[in-house]
């Protein structure tokens, strides 16, 4: 064994003396500035699109710029013809639904692009002890439509948009996002809208001109979809809410994750 150590040291003492002696004649090398090289660049991570299973048609869908009369046929069978023709405008119907979802969590959406004809009336207001608020009397306006929702089948709604979806994908790249999921924006939307804050009567307002305002400027900094759902009541809103908590679920068991590379 101490042969062995002995044999070892001095192979191990030899090594390190001839590195050293090899350090001590190396010329001094000159000095080379070396410029550093600029951190590689991560590619791009790829976008998760939730992508919709569109099911098999039994016939063709109609163009883009040809599909009222089918849409305004297939909203028929889903809530009445004379529903449809009471609320819904006859013209541009896809174009005008997925404008106003797009615009539902900005902060307002062009007036012009509603695919429904406007709730009858204008906000009632009440004053007490100086103070500005929505009226109680003012979600009666809104009965009717929040009815009708709720009357549908949560089911039926989703299987239609499956149906159309084509078509809404179409009118939403037209818009200008040819490389973005129009059902992206639909889930995104949908979670703004439950986002709205469940508030408590009375909902304070001012009037510095001619509309209204909310009176706490956290409201009034809200999307044009949450601040919709807040001046309906708060009854309305939650059945609204129960709603669209329904069309959420039924929609992700239609979905599937689907990884986009983003364009370089």
């Amino acid at each position: 064994m101490k042969i062995f150590m002995v044999i070892a040291a001095v192979i191990l003492g030899g090594a390190l003396a001839a590195y050293y002696y090899w350090e001590q004649i190396q010329p001094e090398p000159n000095a080379v500035e070396v410029t550093p090289l600029p951190p590689p660049i991560a590619p791009p991570k790829p976008v998760l699109r939730q992508a919709v299973k569109i099911p098999e048609a039994p016939s063709p869908l109609p163009q883009l710029g040809e599909s009222d009369g089918f849409m305004l046929e297939a909203l028929a069978g889903l809530i009445g013809k004379e529903s449809v023709l009471k609320i819904f405008r006859v013209e541009h119907i896809i174009h005008n639904i997925v404008v106003t979802i797009d615009n539902l969590p900005n902060q307002s959406l062009p007036v012009n692009a509603m695919p429904i004809t406007p709730v009858p009336g204008n906000l009632v207001a009440s004053v007490a002890d100086g103070n500005m608020s929505i009226s109680p009397t003012n979600a009666a306006r809104y009965t009717s439509y929040v009815h009708l929702a709720r009357a549908v089948s949560s089911e039926k709604f989703v299987a239609l948009y499956l149906r159309l979806y084509p078509l809404f994908q179409k009118s939403y790249e037209e818009l200008g996002y040819p490389n973005k999921y129009f059902n992206d924006r639909v889930i995104e939307v949908i979670d703004n809208l439950l986002a709205a804050p469940d508030i408590k009567e009375p909902v304070k307002l001012v009037q510095p001109k001619i509309v209204y305002l909310y009176a706490n400027p956290d409201l009034e900094g809200r999307s044009i979809g949450q601040r919709t759902l807040m001046r309906i009541g708060s009854e309305n809103e939650a059945k609204v809410k129960t709603k669209l908590q329904e069309i959420r679920q039924e929609l992700f068991l239609h979905m599937y994750a689907e990884e986009v590379q983003p364009a370089e």
